[in-house]
């Protein structure tokens, strides 16, 4: 196998068990939960024990990853003498991306024999998961360095996002909608409905009435998605913020219009996107011919 190494961050929301079996190491976001400051480790006991809390009422704040994060990381890879493809959440999302970059040019100075790739992804949460899972499969089967990058470079915006979240008070939080329409929504039952564009930001591209309502529009964007491709054996990931029950609804729709698809996943989503977004969050990602919000 090439001497080449894949690594991400805690915000590609795959589970602890799946990064260790494929050898992916990653960097955790932090986040805090009071005066306590925790790591985000990728297992499903946190994640659920972090939505708990946040049903009670904890208010969480997270870190970005700061520079000499990222340098120590990436030195500890290629000072094993393996090169790094390293894929982070999209730029628009984190500021954490231009550290990253910055760490990348410090480190490649110390190591000129190694290569150090770092993807920009588009993606966030199970679609940068998606995406890196996918590449470590082409890792895997043998495939080099530059290939895997290309395969990654050319495939990322047919990686579809979709969600919905159920509180508005925490888009509020972090300034996607004003007080006066979180306030006017939550009267209403204003359900927002997001997607992630080529350009990688986080979008709210339509207001349903009710929970109920903005469910149904999220199946109604896959199944649009799923109809203009072959979706034959096709890996969908549904991730949720403790909504397990409309989870397995969308689930089920899915299966229902398209019994041919392959495996569809449900985890729990995790800390750092969930803690601006909050409980009952639910995101869909599957690849598709492009991404078109509607």
């Amino acid at each position: 196998m090439s001497a080449y190494i894949i690594a991400t961050t805690s915000t590609a929301d795959l589970t602890a068990p799946w990064l260790e079996a494929h050898g992916v190491p990653f960097i955790p976001y932090s986040y805090t939960v009071g005066e306590t400051v925790f790591e985000d480790d990728c297992r499903e006991e946190s994640r659920a024990a972090v939505y708990a809390g946040m049903r009670k009422g904890d208010l969480l704040h997270t870190s970005q990853i700061n520079e000499a994060i990222y340098e120590d990381f990436f030195r500890a890879q290629l000072s094993a003498g393996k090169d790094l493809i390293f894929l982070d959440m999209s730029q628009k999302m984190s500021i954490s991306y231009q550290n990253a970059l910055r760490a990348g040019e410090a480190v490649r100075a110390e190591f000129p024999e190694r290569k150090l790739y770092i993807m920009d992804t588009l993606c966030i949460s199970g679609g940068l998961g998606l995406l890196v899972q996918n590449m470590v499969t082409r890792h895997e089967a043998g495939e080099d360095f530059e290939s895997v990058v290309a395969w990654g470079e050319a495939n990322k915006l047919k990686i579809a996002h979709r969600f919905t979240v159920d509180d508005l008070n925490y888009l509020k939080a972090g300034g996607r909608v004003s007080n006066a329409a979180a306030l006017v929504g939550s009267i209403l039952g204003i359900k927002p409905v997001l997607y992630v564009p080529d350009a990688g930001t986080l979008d709210v591209v339509k207001k349903a009435r009710g929970r109920k309502a903005a469910l149904a529009s999220i199946l109604d964007g896959v199944k649009h998605d799923l109809s203009a491709v072959d979706c034959t054996g096709a890996e969908i990931h549904i991730l949720h913020a403790d909504c397990l029950s409309d989870a397995e609804k969308i689930r089920d729709g899915i299966r229902e219009a398209f019994p041919q698809v392959g495996k569809i996943e449900i985890r729990s989503l995790g800390v750092v996107i969930g803690a601006h977004c909050g409980p009952g969050l639910l995101t869909v990602f599957y690849f598709c011919a492009g991404r078109q919000p509607e």
